[in-house]
């Protein structure tokens, strides 16, 4: 077997965002050149002869690790989802009618074009620091010693319970989503196991706990909890039934794209401001959905969403018209921030609120308006540029791929290995750094989530399911 050269797949992945660099003369052909650079970066890190990865089990069975779902997640949704909002800024919609002979650029143009450079960079660069963490042989200090299956079943159940309990506990709530993110991959994982085995009692647990979970997230509002419940089941089946996944995936997603715009904005409009129950605002979503003289409305809020909301160009422009031309950048104000957010509100009254604190660049750029509903957050690649230009998106997305690797390499060594410590537990409690989130949240929760980490390795061997490797223990697998 070949051993992956560190050096060789770092040195191609800036190749892409070297050569838009050098065509930003032109931006629609720096543009594109940048958008296209993020896929040939896919295909360098996960496909080529040149990409870097453990070698303890085959590239189709760690596709859960930070080189592949994190990659994947955070730069399809921060690099690929441009192309929308650049159609739609040459005038052009659903891609009808595209010449780009009729096209003039103008400053806007530039921007856009050079967002993609900088958005190309970030994805590099996140690669790179997932690289430099990622170790051939993973090394676990633990293994599970139990050998009966209702153990997956029992840690699925006490998670979620957990979590209930949890919510009328003022100053632990943050440790409520982690922990029913915990039990909704856990129902994820059994229920794939079921089909994979064919095994009956996996299958009714593990699709009832999941479609419970599911269902409870078409009343949120929101489309991230549908979308990360399909991504994630995707993944886990993606290894036994590869052909199967590559073929639903282009459908599933333009289904979920095209119906979830519209959805989640009736669950709102229902439940959030009109207060009915969040069963009536699904089901009047349903009709809405099912009734052909809504097809327009569907198409131009989905095409809205694509374009404004689905991707972060339009606002990532504003804050490069205005930092550093109207405003300074940030240097270290919102790391310092960020860790103000840490400290519990019980040793601290007057701690910010949060979600206030993060909002006030956006109000500063006039992205949004103080007196608009919306929450309108920067996001990792834009905390970066506001800190510091490019040399602050280099040295925050080095930073963020070298912790997101980190953190797996810890819950595996300390979980036993892939199955319980990448899937379960580090893509559980680490959920958000799939896309990312101002840094004030992220620093949070990857704060707590350690915490939480620890709590329940502690938890784990107090009752003796998990043992050292050097204690004389017998190692079964973990399913």
């Amino acid at each position: 077997m070949q051993i992956p050269s560190k050096s060789r797949i770092l040195f191609v992945i800036y190749l892409p965002w070297i050569l838009a660099e050098c065509l930003q003369f032109n931006p629609v052909v720096s543009y594109f050149t940048s958008w296209l650079g993020s896929f040939i970066v896919f295909y360098f890190s996960l496909i080529s002869s040149f990409k870097y990865h453990s070698l303890d089990r085959p590239i189709k069975h760690q596709i859960l690790r930070p080189i592949v779902l994190i990659q994947l997640i955070f730069a399809g949704f921060m690099c690929c989802t441009s192309i929308f909002y650049f159609m739609d800024h040459m005038g052009y919609e659903y891609f009808t009618n595209v010449d780009l002979r009729d096209f003039q650029p103008g400053e806007q143009t530039q921007l856009i074009a050079r967002c993609q450079r900088i958005s190309l960079l970030a994805h590099s660069t996140l690669v790179a620091g997932i690289i430099l963490q990622t170790k051939l042989y993973p090394v676990s200090q633990y293994k599970i010693t139990i050998t009966n299956r209702s153990f997956l079943f029992k840690f699925c159940i006490i998670a979620y319970t957990s979590a209930v309990l949890i919510g009328y506990i003022p100053g632990l709530i943050q440790f409520r989503y982690m922990l029913i993110c915990i039990s909704i991959s856990i129902s994820a994982y059994i229920l794939v196991k079921g089909l994979v085995k064919n095994h009956i009692v996996y299958l009714f647990f593990g699709g009832c706990i999941f479609v419970l979970n599911f269902m409870n997230a078409t009343l949120s509002g929101f489309k991230e909890s549908i979308i990360i419940n399909v991504i994630l089941l995707g993944f886990l089946a993606f290894p036994y039934y590869k052909k199967t996944i590559l073929v639903l995936f282009i459908p599933c997603i333009y289904l979920l794209l095209y119906i979830l715009p519209t959805f989640t904005t009736i669950i709102r409009a229902q439940s959030w401001i009109q207060g009915k129950s969040n069963e009536t605002a699904r089901e009047q979503a349903y009709q809405t959905l099912l009734n052909e003289e809504n097809d327009q409305k569907i198409i131009d809020n989905n095409w809205e969403f694509l374009t404004n909301r689905f991707s972060e160009t339009s606002m990532f422009t504003t804050y490069l018209k205005t930092v550093p031309q109207q405003y300074p950048y940030y240097a270290l104000d919102i790391l310092i921030n960020s860790c103000y957010m840490i400290i519990p509100r019980i040793f601290w009254e007057e701690k910010p609120d949060t979600e206030r604190l993060a909002m006030e660049r956006v109000y500063r750029s006039g992205v949004a308006q103080r007196s608009s509903p919306v929450s309108a957050k920067t996001r990792p690649v834009t905390d970066g540029y506001l800190s510091a230009g490019v040399t602050g998106v280099f040295v925050y997305m080095l930073i963020y791929g070298m912790l997101a690797q980190a953190l797996c390499n810890l819950s595996e060594k300390l979980f036993g290995g892939y199955q319980l410590g990448c899937i379960v537990i580090f893509n559980s409690i680490f959920q958000q750094l799939w896309r990312g989130n101002t840094l004030e949240f992220m620093l949070n929760n990857i704060f707590y989530g350690y915490i939480l980490m620890l709590v329940i390795h502690f938890v784990l061997k107090q009752t003796k399911s998990l043992q050292r490797l050097y204690e004389n223990h017998t190692h079964h697998s973990f399913l």
